[in-house]
This record gives C-alpha cells, structure tokens and sequence, in this order.
C-alpha cells in the first residue's frame, strides 16, 4: 500500500510531512500516518471496535493538533491501534469522524507517540491539495 506520509529528519522526536487532496484527507492520512508509525499489524484483522470522534479548535492548526492527540488518547485509554477514519464533516472549526480500531494485541508495537505538537507544525494548501508537516513527541 502506498503511503501517504514521509518521515523527515529530526533530532529527538518524529518529524513527518502528509499529504492530502483536500482537508478531509489530509486529516485521514495523518491519522493513519501516526498509527502506522506506532504499530504494525502481526496477526489478520481482529474485532473492529468503532468510535464517534468530535473536536472543536479556534483555527485549523488547533483542529489537526487536537484531532491527533485525542486519538493517541483514546488509543491508551481503550487500548486500540485505530486503521480506519471517515471524517463527516471538516472546517476550520470543528470536525466529527468515526474512527476504527483493534486491540493492540492484533499488533507488534514500534514507536511510542506520545503527541503531536505544535513544534514546526505547517498546514498549506496549494493546486495539488494539502500538505502538513508536524512533530511527533515520541
């Protein structure tokens, strides 16, 4: 499967650049990046646990920064690894999603992320879609 994400060169944490036609997917495929990065998948796929994800911000950076901690928590608290997104709806303020997910056990775990930050966080858009690069606090 092709990624839609490039891990970039950064001293102690994890610095990564996604891609996405438009907002919705540049979210989704953040998402996936970030649970890409902290596990792989070592056994077929398990129950699918699913979940309404709701979040709310002041501007757009805000949003992506939010919507990726709340599922890094969500992720300890439920102990899941989350392999699907749909987004239903997006705009610089607010977001609902219902997110997919398995039982850790289904998976090897890699990298420990603890959140992304603020550090170097870019949110452009320009003619092929948008693009966001972002530090993972590992």
């Amino acid at each position: 499967m092709k990624k839609n994400y490039e891990l970039l060169e950064h001293t102690a944490d994890i610095s990564i650049r996604v891609k996405g036609t438009d907002l919705k997917e540049l979210f989704k495929n953040a998402a996936a990046a970030v649970f890409d990065i902290i596990a792989e998948r070592k056994t077929r796929e398990g129950t699918k646990v699913r979940l309404a994800v709701s979040q709310e911000a002041d501007n757009l950076d805000e949003l992506f920064v939010n919507w990726l901690n709340e599922l890094l928590s969500l992720s300890a608290v439920k102990d899941l690894i989350f392999t699907d997104f749909k987004i239903d709806s997006l705009d610089e303020h607010s977001l609902k999603a219902v997110v997919s997910g398995e039982k850790t056990n289904h998976f090897r775990m890699n990298t420990e992320i603890k959140a992304a930050t603020y550090h170097e966080l870019k949110l452009e858009k320009d003619d092929s879609g948008w693009q966001a690069t972002l530090v993972l606090d590992v």
